[in-house]
């Protein structure tokens, strides 16, 4: 099994992402190569996928909404994600 992308930087995980925008239901996992897959119920049209993934994965890592923001990759499906006050400890709560 492939290792997902993750560093701690400043006290938060940065993590690499795979979004699938009109998934049949949300949730987050399995890894897909190196990014983490995050799955949407959200169309990727005005945002709303970019706001659903912030929710599955804050969901997921047990944090706030407000932990959680798009670093880069806001117009594609490959995004990298910082999640505040989590460590590469919590992959293992989302079984990665």
């Amino acid at each position: 099994m492939s290792s997902v992308v993750a560093r701690e930087v400043d006290g938060a995980l940065i993590v690499d992402v795979l979004v699938q925008p009109r998934a049949s239901r949300a949730g987050v996992g399995p890894v897909v190569g190196d990014r983490l897959r995050v799955s949407v119920t959200a169309p990727p049209v005005d945002g709303k996928a970019n706001a659903a993934v912030i929710e599955a994965v804050a969901e997921a890592f047990g944090v706030r909404r407000a932990a959680v923001s798009i670093v880069r990759g806001e117009a594609g499906r490959r995004k990298t994600v910082r999640i505040a006050g989590v460590g590469r400890a919590a992959l293992v709560k989302v079984g990665v």
